[in-house]
Parts: structure tokens; sequence; C-alpha cells
């Protein structure tokens, strides 16, 4: 653990510098069957394709607020370092009638056309698919990301006292996201590299980003973040957790 670090996207530098192969995000959607396993250099290179995308692409800026009308899924994870990369704030939930950028699902694509800037639409289908037909006045993210750069370098130092995240009405300070994220991953069985947390919690609370993305990048350990739990049978999760080498549950 780097304690240097002192926002989101620094834990990710840092989980790349220690040890880019190992397993960082695993994804099940148990409504259709998904699985996706993200090594930390895979994500990482996902969150500077985004924040390339963010940054140079649709001009956001330290400060401005990108509203994530996303659930807990793997891209949503990107999206929330990469706007830690960037210096933006995400607000998970947020009103796009007042954010500069909204990001959608599928689900939301109403509500989100209540944002008068840029509009990003995310499908999210298996592989990161694109929608057969990109929704009326958003891009479709499956579309314009994969052509991003490789490599991002913030065009303006990110302050980790500024603010960072939205979440149910609470705003957090990127140090605070870190600190908050050490201090709490004993508690959810995270006791350094090996630990394997699987969350079925949504990304509404903070306890479920803790859970399904900072409390696993803060101490070096990974997340099986499970999208519709709900209907996965009580022997097949014990199986999951069996064959995914899971240390510690939140659900």
């Amino acid at each position: 653990m780097n304690t240097t670090d002192r926002t989101p996207a620094d834990l990710l530098r840092s989980a790349l510098t220690a040890d880019p192969a190992r397993p960082l995000v695993t994804f099940y959607d148990d409504a259709t069957g998904e699985r996706v396993e993200l090594s930390v250099a895979t994500f990482a290179n996902w969150v500077a394709k985004t924040a390339n995308l963010l940054q140079g692409e649709l001009s956001a800026e330290p400060g401005d607020r990108v509203a994530l009308l996303l659930p807990a899924h793997w891209q949503t994870a990107v999206w929330l370092l990469a706007c830690s990369s960037v210096g933006v704030v995400a607000e998970v939930g947020g009103d796009p009638a007042a954010a500069d950028v909204v990001v959608s699902g599928p689900d939301t694509l109403d509500a989100a056309r209540a944002c008068s800037g840029e509009r990003i639409a995310l499908a999210l289908r298996p592989l990161g698919g694109r929608f057969p037909q990109a929704p009326a006045g958003f891009a479709d993210y499956a579309v314009e990301v994969p052509s991003q750069g490789d490599r991002f370098v913030a065009y303006a130092p990110v302050d980790p006292e500024d603010a960072a995240l939205v979440v149910a009405g609470r705003e957090f300070r990127g140090a605070e996201v870190v600190e908050r994220a050490r201090a709490e991953a004993a508690g959810l069985g995270l006791t350094g590299p090996g630990s394997r947390l699987l969350s079925g919690l949504g990304y509404d609370t903070w306890e479920g980003l803790a859970a399904g993305l900072y409390g696993p990048l803060a101490s070096g350990g990974s997340v099986v973040l499970c999208r519709h739990l709900e209907g996965l049978g009580e022997d097949a999760l014990a199986k999951r957790i069996e064959s995914e080498r899971v240390t510690s549950v939140s659900r």
C-alpha cells in the first residue's frame, strides 16, 4: 500500500505498478450469464481511454459534474476512476439537468435527456458491446472509446482536497474516498493482496462503492462484482464463492 496515494486514480496507478497482471474486477450479470474478468492492466487501459474521451472529446474539466446513471457494473467502475483521473465530480445517480455531462445506461435514457451538455450512452451488453443503433441525442460509448489513447495525462493537476464523488446525497473529497476506503477495508474482510470480496451491493450507496470498488482497490485486493445476484440460488452462490476463491462477501 502506497501511503502517498491521495485520490482513487493514484490508487490505480500504484496497483498498476505493483502487479499489473492480478485480477481487479470480475463481473457477473446473473440475468444474462455474462462473466468478465479484468486485470489491473486491462482495467487501467479502459480507464485511460475513458479519461481521454472525457477530457479530450467531451471537454470536461476539473470541477465539472458528471451524472452517472449506471448500475453496479464493471464499466461504471471504469467511469468512476476516469472521473477521478480528470478531476471531475462523479455524481452517482446525479441530476442530469444540473450536470455538465451525463453517462447513462439503457434504462435511464429518458431521464438523461434532461442534460443540456454532452450525453454518453452505455448499452451494458456483454463484452462492452455497442447499441444496434445509437440512441438519439447520445454518443455510444462502445463506438467512441476504442479509438482513444491508451495513456492518459491530465491537462491540470487533480487536487485531492477537491470534491470527487457524490453518492446518496453525500459529497466526498478525493482524499476522503481513499482514507475511508482504507479505514473500512479490514471490516469488509479485505486484509491485503489475495483478499477477494464478492459484492452483490448496488453502487447507489457509499457501502456499495466501498465493497464493489474502492475497498478492494485501496487494499490490494480484488472484487467479484455481481449484478442481479438475487437471481442466483444459494447452492450456485456457494459454488461461485469456491470457484472464484472468494474470502469475504457483502450482499
